[in-house]
């Protein structure tokens, strides 16, 4: 491990630890249990009010709880610390000590693990996660070995929300749609024109007419308030698409931590899987109460658009197999895994 020796003194009450970056230097007290008690600092994009960064306060809470006060974990929400394209490399080089953030936010970087973003119909955001976390773990690509990978978890499926009606391929041609990553080559197939920006742009850009539409999942018409400034909602979960997020600790600190600290995090981490998948159900809930209270139409695809929607977003599929097999990555495999677990848990979710 690339890190210093930490002096341990018989008799001392104070210990003082130095990280392998010059930013972030720690001093450590002692903790509730006698041990010593270690300060983190977590960058978090979702604004302080999401039940996304609420989780993140709340897992940082439990961890300081269970490991009687030697690991305290301070939330910097709303992308005060780094922001959300620039999270990852913010962990990797120590200006975060943990990051969440999205994938797709760093479009490129994770060539395997984009595939998770894949308009494959995701059924709902207990789903998505569940099923994320599994591919991440079973695959554990190099794309993520910088980091220490904590887990995963995802929204239910996006769907477009627009300023005017969209009911048809006919009626999205040409709509500027707000979208991020692997999402904007979605609004490109069905020959919409992609306008990518962080979510936390997207409220005044439907309210200025930059962009007339954005690719989202529910909640954000709540959770980001965007209900607000459109007026229909097109039932499109027939090519639902998630957005996968990572928590992620930087490598150096992870390896520094002692075995029994490690356990705390991995115990709490894997019990906070199900907490976020069960919230973004949820947010899914409140979203769609909150544009039914604003009145906003929402509009169904007939079966024939159904089809022609997934028929046209079917070629960015192939190009996801084709370009992980010019870089030597197991995309064919990591995709046949992927949508016979998406088309298992719509199964599932169909018998609810």
């Amino acid at each position: 491990m690339n890190i210093k020796c930490v002096v341990f003194a018989a008799t001392a009450a104070l210990l003082l630890v130095t990280g392998c970056g010059k930013k972030n230097d720690r001093v450590q007290v002692k903790g509730e249990s006698g041990g010593p008690a270690l300060k983190m600092t977590y960058s978090v994009f979702f604004p302080p009010t999401h039940v996304q960064a609420k989780l993140a306060k709340e897992w940082a809470d439990a961890i300081n709880a269970r490991s009687g006060g030697r690991l305290e974990i301070t939330v910097f929400s709303g992308g005060a610390l780094t922001k959300a394209d620039q999270c990852y490399q913010g962990i990797v080089d120590n200006i975060s000590d943990i990051g969440m953030s999205a994938f797709a936010y760093t479009r490129g970087r994770f060539p395997l693990l984009e595939g998770l973003d894949l308009p494959l119909g995701y059924p709902d955001g207990m789903s998505a996660t569940r099923i994320v976390n599994m591919m991440a773990a079973k695959y554990d690509p190099a794309e993520t070995k910088d980091v220490k990978m904590l887990y995963v978890h995802a929204h239910g499926p996006g769907i477009l929300a627009s300023k005017r009606p969209v009911g048809s391929l006919a009626d999205l041609k040409g709509v500027k749609v707000r979208a991020t990553g692997f999402c904007s080559k979605i609004v490109e197939s069905l020959g919409g024109s992609p306008v990518s920006m962080p979510q936390g742009e997207t409220y005044e850009a439907l309210q200025k007419g930059v962009v007339d539409a954005t690719f989202c999942p529910v909640e954000t018409l709540k959770g980001w308030k965007q209900g607000e400034v459109i007026t229909c909602m097109t039932d499109s979960k027939c090519i639902g698409y998630t957005t996968a997020f990572f928590v992620a600790m930087n490598l150096q600190k992870w390896e520094s931590l002692p075995e029994d600290l490690r356990k705390v995090i991995v115990d709490v981490s894997a019990e906070w899987v199900v907490k976020h998948g069960e919230a973004w159900n949820a947010a899914d809930r409140e979203g769609l109460q909150f544009i039914a209270d604003l009145k906003r139409n929402i509009l169904p695809l007939s079966p024939q658009e159904q089809a022609l929607w997934v028929e046209k977003v079917s070629p960015l599929l192939k190009e996801y197999v084709d370009k992980a097999a010019q870089k030597g990555l197991p995309g064919e495999a990591f995709l046949n895994d992927l949508k016979a677990a998406v088309a298992d848990a719509r199964a599932q979710a169909q018998k609810k």
